[in-house]
């Protein structure tokens, strides 16, 4: 399913990390980072919470508006009942939307947001995603306090938040179209492999996006995924060479990119909600506005796994959502 936008824009955002991303190769493209990982509260929890409702209030910040000119809040995150955007949309205020798609929630919530705008049904949105490394590793896997030892196919969540102001105003990004993702079984248990469960999301989301739009890869200055990681993003490579006769073209992979593997121990790169927007809206806008890049199309991808369901050694499924992401035709 393909959607087609004729008015809706991204007119900022707001970025904020933990300490591993500002020591990454793009913290100068971050608004804010902390150097400790509890952001001043008392739990993990509270502190990813703190780093929402922080992007947000410098996006409004940004964009010159106060929580009462925005019709609706949407926000996600990798968190049991997605607590951390809830206790934020409680500081915050505005009608919200909670979603969850994983580490696909970024590009969801642009998709849910867009349409509304799309369809005259608001004047102006805010979408959030974060997460938050050790929050999730004690959900999902085991606390850090552990130390305990993972795989090298381990991708490392991503710490921090990114905000974003869509509204019918003609500046900043545009957004052009966007695909919905269908779910996808890769038959694959291994939590700690999470570039694989998600690649061929990624792979399908991509070929019904190209198919739907009758467009080429080419098309595109840049195909950006979400959180493959160094071996999800070449086993994507391969699947759509294989299954779709595609071959990719000025292709990255946030995962990839967050970080500097070399001098960071982060196994096979970023990963987390956070991921794909905090290297999107800083560092990849900026490349847009220079206008070094003029047509990015990102695709989220998702591991739609629960801690119950992997210890009782069930599959994992996985989504991808698409947008196309254009620069608007004055800055050109």
């Amino acid at each position: 399913m393909t959607f087609n936008y004729k008015n809706v824009y991204i007119n900022n955002t707001a970025t904020i990390t933990g300490p591993y991303e500002a020591k990454g190769p793009l913290s100068k493209y971050f608004d804010k980072s902390y150097n400790d990982l509890y952001f001043d509260e008392k739990t993990w929890e509270l502190a990813e919470s703190k780093m929402i409702t922080e992007s947000v209030d410098l996006l409004l910040n940004k964009v010159n508006k106060t929580k009462f000119d925005i019709d609706v809040y949407i926000s996600g995150d990798l968190l049991n009942q997605i607590v951390a955007s809830n206790y934020a949309a409680v500081n915050l205020g505005i009608p919200y939307i909670g979603i969850y798609g994983a580490c696909s929630t970024s590009v969801l919530g642009l998709i849910i947001a867009s349409n509304m705008l799309d369809a005259n049904q608001v004047k102006s949105c805010i979408t959030s995603t974060s997460s938050h490394n050790n929050a999730a590793e004690k959900q999902f896997r085991y606390p850090v306090e552990y130390g305990g030892p993972k795989p090298k196919t381990t991708t490392f969540t991503s710490t921090g938040a990114a905000s974003a102001y869509l509204s019918n105003s003609k500046c900043g990004i545009k957004v052009e179209s966007a695909t919905l993702g269908t779910v996808l079984d890769s038959g694959i248990k291994d939590a700690y492999h999470m570039g694989a469960v998600m690649a061929k999301a990624a792979a399908k989301c991509l070929y019904d996006h190209l198919k739907d739009t009758k467009r080429e890869v080419g098309y595109y200055d840049l195909i950006l995924t979400g959180d493959l990681g160094v071996y999800g993003k070449e086993i994507l490579k391969d699947y759509l060479k294989i299954e779709y006769n595609i071959v990719l073209q000025n292709y990255k992979d946030t995962g990839v990119m967050l970080y500097d593997r070399e001098k960071q121990p982060v196994y096979a790169g970023a990963s987390g909600p956070a991921c794909a927007p905090l290297v999107t809206y800083s560092y990849i806008f900026d490349k847009m506005y220079k206008k070094e890049l003029k047509r990015v199309l990102l695709i989220a991808t998702g591991a739609l796994m629960s801690t119950v369901m992997v210890n009782e050694k069930t599959t994992i499924p996985a989504v991808a959502h698409a947008v196309s992401l254009e620069v608007a035709e004055w800055l050109i």
